[in-house]
């Protein structure tokens, strides 16, 4: 793509759209207690951690830096409290499912509010982001009372087996910045609906969708099945890995934190469920929809400005409709609108979460001119307060690119080429994450062949970052294991023994 090429549709230079005003929100604001046994209570050292907005750079609140010690107090009353939550029946479990996604509703606009607020969100994203979480809390409710298993049966002479799933006990959830609320219910859903008991660490960035979640529950549902620790990863996440009453570590972040967890919770043999990084390809054939290709690169690599393990943000487009279909992306990318939360329904791109990850994601776009990369599109922080990144395109990526390998997790979309479908599926498997991928072609048999060639848990044709709680999130390799979301959740916050009578003495 050329100056003169580009020049053809008119780009004009992004700009960031500034709220009117500082949001109100200290009317919908949580307490910044623990919240352990159905109260919120103080932390055992009284330290804090601000709470920043990203759009506008200020401290919004303040929470609990939690200790081993807290833990260990939200632990023990998760323990006392699952015994007799994970004695109850799946109807009974499913009735506290369905009165939360209830709750979550007649709150929805201030989680809205707090989410957009924590995470500069587009309101857009956080509509949506409410609006799954109920839908995980309402799928789970129904799932939990659906449990399959094994046949009961004599399997051998006068014996007959029955298959029981069961609880695995106390579950420890960690979660990530980019979907506070959202994530939360991925895991607490599932979890709650097996018959286990929670302590959740949410991120130390973005706390507080998490706190306004437990204050709507209190009183509501049972004391002691839902319990917040808030803190840094190094001490809380830490005690939640090695803690010995906890069964499970459940944690959606990063691979380094992920490798941490599992390294420490091996110490105890207890299980992990990883959900992890991402860097998907989205493999264009020359047969493909190009309009329809680009716009769906638009739609999800830049959803949530890119902080998504799923994002749609590395290109492999064949050779021979590159130009064009480059083109198309630059034209359909040059129309998104940056800003803040309230300054428009029609924002589609935030911030980035915080300073620290802000320099991350310029350092990223600094490496790629320093090694000469064509920056067809964006490529530059935005002036004045916020952490705002231009939407990016960089376009005749060479193979084996950093940039291309490596998880940005930031609005930046760049474009390789292929030249045979053996090259385009064997380009796509070389990165290190396996979460998801997508392929856009007219040939019904290259839909049926390329995805069973990929090695990613999701793989979609002519779409990319469509979910639905009815079936399963997970990756492969990097990216962890373990499945979010459908009947395989429960399976993995479950655990099964085999019981066999002997009726024949």
């Amino acid at each position: 793509m050329t100056a003169t090429q580009t020049e053809q549709f008119t780009v004009q230079p992004f700009t960031v759209r500034r709220s009117s005003g500082s949001p109100d929100i200290a009317g919908v604001l949580p307490p910044a207690g623990h919240f352990i046994n159905g109260s919120f209570v103080p932390g055992s050292t009284g330290l804090l951690i601000d709470v920043v907005d990203p759009t506008t750079e200020a401290v919004i609140a303040s929470v609990q830096a939690g200790t081993a010690d807290d833990v260990d107090v939200a632990v023990a009353a998760a323990v006392v409290a699952q015994k007799t939550w994970g004695a109850t029946t799946p109807k009974e479990r499913a009735d506290v499912l369905n009165l939360i996604a209830n709750i979550i509703e007649e709150n929805r606009e201030a989680f809205q509010v707090i989410e957009s607020a924590n995470t500069g969100k587009p309101q857009a994203v956080s509509e949506d982001d409410v609006s799954s979480t109920i839908d995980t809390f309402r799928f789970m409710a129904g799932a939990s009372r659906t449990l399959t298993s094994m046949a009961g049966g004599d399997y051998a002479t006068d014996h007959t087996s029955v298959i029981l799933r069961e609880p695995v006990g106390v579950v420890g959830v960690i979660t990530p910045w980019n979907y506070p609320l959202l994530m939360a219910a991925w895991k607490i859903a599932p979890i709650l609906a097996a018959g286990n008991s929670i302590v959740i660490k949410p991120s130390e960035q973005t706390p507080l969708s998490t706190l306004k979640l437990v204050e709507v529950l209190a009183g509501r549902i049972p004391d002691g099945i839902l319990n917040v620790v808030t803190g840094r990863g190094r001490t809380v996440g830490q005690r939640l890995s090695e803690h010995p009453d906890i069964a499970l570590v459940a944690l959606t972040g990063s691979v380094v934190s992920g490798q941490a967890v599992a390294e420490t919770a091996a110490k105890s043999v207890k299980r992990v469920h990883l959900e992890l990084g991402g860097k998907a390809p989205v493999v264009v054939f020359p047969d493909a929809d190009l309009r329809a290709a680009a716009a769906g690169v638009r739609n999800a690599g830049f959803w949530n400005a890119g902080q998504d393990c799923g994002a749609a943000c590395r290109v492999l487009v064949h050779e021979s409709v590159a130009e064009e279909f480059t083109e198309h992306l630059i034209r359909e990318v040059s129309t998104l609108a940056i800003g803040a939360p309230d300054a428009g329904d029609d924002v589609e791109i935030g911030p980035m979460i915080s300073l620290p990850h802000y320099e991350r994601v310029k350092e990223s776009l600094a490496e790629a001119r320093a090694a000469g990369l064509n920056i067809a599109l964006g490529g530059s922080a935005l002036e004045g307060p916020g952490y705002f990144i231009e939407p990016t395109v960089i376009s005749n990526v060479p193979a084996g690119a950093h940039i291309a390998t490596h998880e940005i997790f930031g609005p930046v979309v760049t474009v390789e080429t292929f030249s045979s479908t053996e090259e385009a599926v064997t380009r796509a498997n070389e990165s290190p994450y396996g979460l998801s991928a997508s392929v856009w072609t007219r040939d019904s048999s290259l839909s049926l062949r390329i995805p069973k060639q990929l090695d990613f848990g999701t793989v979609w044709v002519n779409a990319h970052l469509v979910l639905a709680c009815e079936v399963p999130w997970g990756g492969f390799k990097g990216s962890g294991y373990g499945r979010d979301l459908s009947l395989y959740a429960l399976d993995d916050y479950s655990r099964t023994k085999h019981v066999m009578i002997n009726h024949g003495a």
